[in-house]
């Protein structure tokens, strides 16, 4: 029974990191809107090394359509500017020797409809994750019954796995949804 119980316990933490993963990755989508956080897969070369922006200098939103990069030291901009340039933003940093200024553009209705479909697909691998879950802990649950565990609590903890899944795919239905209506709202 306390396999049982650890198996239900390790599947819930799984399903919860799937559904963080997948809120994560839906904050990397841009709305339209300046966010600091926008910047967080951009990787610049500090002294050789791939370094995260948010390591060399300071981001900060002084409006809602743009953004303020201030490097730690000046001789970074060149590279902070290239780190941009190069990911996949579609942003043109200018910068006036001491700060880079990133100008968010409005979104097209084209390009918001597209950024719904991105999102879509990141919730649904987000799902699938889920399902993936499931489908081992109830092997798990399948095997322990070779090994002698009660049929009936194979099949209450099976239920229970049932219901994880569907609360936890739910849970991210509601992180779609509103990241639909934040792309969406203009």
């Amino acid at each position: 029974m306390e396999e049982i119980q650890l198996e239900l316990e390790a599947a819930k933490e799984l399903m919860q990191k799937a559904v963080d993963h997948t809120s994560s990755e839906l904050v990397k989508i841009r709305a339209g809107k300046a966010m600091p956080n926008l910047l967080d897969g951009v990787m610049v070369n500090y002294y050789g090394n791939p370094t995260p922006i948010n390591q060399v200098a300071s981001v900060t939103t002084p409006d809602a359509r743009t953004l303020s990069i201030k490097p730690w030291e000046k001789n970074m901009i060149g590279e902070i500017q290239k780190g941009i340039i190069n990911s996949d933003l579609g942003l043109a940093p200018q910068n006036n020797g001491e700060i880079i200024i990133l100008t968010i553009p409005p979104l097209t209705e084209e390009r918001r409809l597209n950024l719904v479909k991105q999102a879509k697909a990141e919730c649904e691998s987000g799902k699938v994750s889920i399902r993936t879950v499931r489908k081992d802990t109830n092997d798990s649950l399948k095997k322990l019954q070779k090994e002698g565990a009660s049929e009936d609590d194979i099949k209450r903890a099976e239920d229970k796995v049932q219901k994880f899944t569907d609360q936890y795919s739910s849970k991210i239905d509601e992180i779609f949804d509103k990241k639909e209506a934040e792309i969406l709202k203009i």
